[in-house]
């Protein structure tokens, strides 16, 4: 463990937003492709909301679980 850990926690609010963005993305790339048929409007909005829903959760996730081990990990040797 690098003895400059940063043990403040992570914003998990903001990684939610950072995730959902990148999901909405993904998704529109996604739905852009080329090589894809056309879909109906409600098509595209599920991809997108599911897309979004889905990486604000895994960001979140990621964010927490950094959170719980920088507290458990690195907290105890700073102080």
């Amino acid at each position: 463990m690098r003895g400059d850990a940063n043990p403040n926690p992570w914003n998990t609010r903001r990684a939610l937003l950072y995730g959902g963005a990148i999901g909405l993305v993904a998704a529109a790339f996604k739905l852009l492709a080329p090589w894809r048929a056309p879909h109906s409007i409600t098509q595209i909005v599920e991809e997108l909301i599911g897309a979004a829903l889905a990486f604000a959760l895994l960001c979140g996730l990621a964010a927490a679980l950094r959170n719980c081990i920088a507290s458990r990990l690195i907290g105890p040797k700073i102080q």
